[in-house]
């Protein structure tokens, strides 16, 4: 049997950890903890409650936050659209402007798009070069009828980071609340809600070597944010989100966050290691080119652009032996160059060439030396 490809896709999905899937198990078969957190009138429904909130509570803890805090959804994509919907239709008598940039996941540019269609006015900030929003860009759009700004912590494509911390208290000055989708940040970098001064923040379970179908959204409760439910139907999660939860899922998301608190900094380190061993052992290929800031940053994740060489045909090439991305998961059934690569001003030949590796908890040195020597073969093989 043929090698496995080297899997460099991290920023688009993580593997379950092992920790995080055995605590999963226990709670799927008839003699594990099955039961419906809902179920007040027996032992199987406590149990299954104490589970989902045991796990909120470390999720909760990862944050330094009151678990109470913390509303349980789908994903990240669902926090998003909870966080954006959910404010606009609270707070329609006091205005109808909501700002957020051009590179946002899309769960926040159609969810924005949308009710533009309705109605609201979205004032779409352009990016600086490097992937980041400005303070003073923010500022600049702020006006009295704005509701809601809209920012991510760190770019899905790109692995740069926002200055949230100095954009949140114009947000606030101005009277408007601020949510930020912090899917790629959860897990790779400490976050403080209470500290960034934010109002709503979005996650997923699957970003961080939890399971695919969970996430959570902060929702801060002093000052409490007005939010309009968007799933009705038994009042769950505070009348946030209606629906059973899934009491396994939880679990996993929960445990991995636990095992991110206490991993975090040692994994920050030998990522920025492998990250430092991958562009040095490509730097002997010319044309290369990184977008994105390259201090302002997490380090797992790494965007090449690759002059001369189309980055479909690269991308191809490399399948059978390594697993990357021409951007994000979200918007890889498409061949235009990537949105985010064209609002940051990339020339259009150099955003075609562009792929996106991230590497993660289970990628070995001997891996990103792997990679090196078959990205370095490939290109120049493509090249001519």
């Amino acid at each position: 049997m043929s090698e496995r490809p080297l899997y460099m896709d991290y920023a688009a999905t993580t593997p379950v950890d092992p920790r995080a899937a055995e605590r999963m198990t226990a709670c799927l078969a008839p003699d594990g903890n099955f039961g419906n957190p809902a179920s007040r009138s027996h032992l199987y429904g406590w149990e299954a409650e104490e589970a989902v909130e045991a796990a909120r509570v470390q999720v909760a803890d990862l944050l330094g936050c009151d678990p109470r805090e913390i509303a349980w959804t789908s994903g990240a994509t669902e926090s998003d659209n909870l966080a954006i919907q959910g404010v606009a239709m609270a707070r329609v008598d006091h205005g109808r402007h909501i700002v957020t940039s051009r590179i946002e996941h899309k769960a926040v540019v159609d969810t924005c798009a949308w009710l533009e269609r309705r109605g609201w006015e979205v004032t779409w900030l352009e990016p600086q070069s490097d992937g980041r929003v400005l303070p003073e860009q923010v500022a600049g759009a702020l006006r009295d009828d704005t509701v809601l700004v809209s920012l991510m912590l760190v770019n899905n494509e790109l692995g740069t980071v926002n200055d949230i911390g100095a954009i949140a208290p114009l947000v606030h000055e101005a009277g408007a609340i601020l949510h930020v989708d912090a899917a790629q940040a959860l897990g790779k970098m400490a976050i403080d809600p209470a500290a960034l001064d934010v109002d709503l923040m979005a996650f997923s379970g699957h970003k961080l070597y939890g399971p695919k179908g969970i996430g959570a959204l902060y929702v801060r409760n002093r000052p409490r944010v007005p939010l309009e439910p968007l799933i009705h139907g038994g009042g769950h999660e505070q009348g946030r989100r209606s629906g059973t939860l899934p009491t396994h899922q939880c679990v996993g998301m929960g445990m991995a966050c636990e095992l991110a608190g206490l991993e975090m900094e040692d994994e920050r380190a030998r990522l920025e290691s492998q990250r430092t061993r991958f562009l040095d052992g490509l730097s002997n290929l010319p044309g290369v080119h990184l977008n994105g800031s390259p201090q302002h940053r997490i380090p797992g994740i790494v965007s090449l652009a690759f002059a001369g060489v189309d980055g479909e045909a690269l991308l191809m090439a490399l399948a059978p032996d390594i697993a990357c991305s021409s951007g994000s998961a979200c918007n890889s059934a498409t061949v235009e160059p990537s949105y985010v690569l064209q609002h940051i001003g990339l020339e259009k030949s150099l955003a075609q060439a562009t792929l996106r590796f991230s590497l993660g908890r289970f990628t070995r040195d001997q891996d990103v030396d792997r990679a090196v020597t078959r990205i370095t073969e490939t290109v120049t093989r493509l090249r001519g």
